[in-house]
């Protein structure tokens, strides 16, 4: 089976997101050539100069993907055969769902690397008014790009943006002349990992989940205390239960519970939806909760406790 490589670019519409495409297939050092289908999800001011790209673009075949329903394996792979190509370019429309792309790409096909881009003057009022969409895209996104960036831009602004979604996507900046500078904004965390206690505040357990869910190696042998609420199952092994917090991050649409496998002696006498704080001891472990490795508390204290106000988390 043929491994097909694929570039995503997302963003919203008059983002930048078909100049930056044209710029990085007009680039030797990522295009010599391959045989190339680019679709394209949404139709803005800027268009393709073909006669820019190596050979004149005949290696690259454009199609215009009619509609977020149209997206399936079948006919993404019908538009890959008689092109003849051996990767794929995404303008993605960015008022369609991610999942929807990811769900259809044909056996073989994988993203490579995604990018978000945007314009650095339009990003927050997209992310006030579309937050749902922004956050649909920013959660998975390897790089950010912010282009249009003046000397008045608020850095500090689009940085949080970005990072109340996403802490691992790489941030970067686009100068009106050109210049592409890296984020250099510091970043801590808003607890103390390397204390002899963790100790995650209500308003930090979202950011603290994705933390650790991100880098869960960083945290294994850590000992930690939280607020949680206890969900049971009776497939669970004896002294085993799931301890976490709902998380909202978007909307209440979006609203799931993020939790971890909990383990304690005298787990017979909690019930579901008891709240309780605990400290435990993290073990990274395999386990059958995960479906692979994954973040075990080992508790060692455990207290009863009142609902917080409010009792879903949120990253912001």
């Amino acid at each position: 089976m043929q491994n097909i490589p694929v570039y995503l670019f997302t963003g919203f519409l008059e983002g930048g997101k078909t100049k930056f495409i044209q710029d990085t297939m007009e680039d030797p050092n990522f295009n010599a050539g391959e045989r190339t289908l680019l679709l394209m999800c949404e139709e803005g001011e800027e268009e393709y100069d073909f006669s820019r790209f190596p050979d004149g673009g005949k290696s690259v075949t454009l199609f215009s993907v009619p509609s977020e329903d149209w997206l399936t394996e079948d006919r993404l792979e019908a538009q890959r055969k008689p092109a003849k190509a051996g990767r794929g370019s995404v303008e993605y429309d960015g008022m369609w769902q991610l999942d929807n792309l990811y769900n259809n790409l044909p056996r073989g096909w994988g993203v490579a690397q995604e990018l978000w881009i945007a314009d650095a003057g339009t990003a927050l009022t997209y992310n006030a008014n579309m937050r749902q969409q922004t956050v649909d895209k920013l959660k998975s996104t390897e790089v950010v790009i912010f282009n249009r960036v003046r000397p008045d831009t608020d850095r500090d602004a689009l940085h949080k943006l970005v990072r109340g979604i996403s802490r691992r996507a790489k941030i970067a900046y686009e100068t009106v002349g050109g210049e592409l500078e890296f984020d250099t904004i510091e970043d801590p965390l808003p607890f103390d990992v390397n204390a002899p206690v963790i100790e995650v505040k209500d308003i930090d357990y979202a950011l603290w989940y994705r933390d650790i869910s991100e880098d869960m190696q960083k945290y294994d042998g850590k000992t930690v205390s939280f607020l949680g609420v206890v969900a049971k199952n009776p497939k669970m092994a004896k002294g085993e239960f799931a301890l976490g917090r709902h998380v909202m991050t978007c909307c209440e649409a979006d609203i799931s519970y993020h939790a971890f496998l909990a383990r304690w002696p005298e787990a017979e006498k909690l019930t579901s939806y008891e709240w309780v704080r605990v400290t435990a001891r993290i073990s990274v472990r395999q386990t059958p909760f995960y479906g692979n490795k994954g973040p075990v508390l080992e508790i060692t204290q455990l207290e009863k406790a009142e609902k917080p106000d409010p009792e879903v988390a949120t990253f912001y």
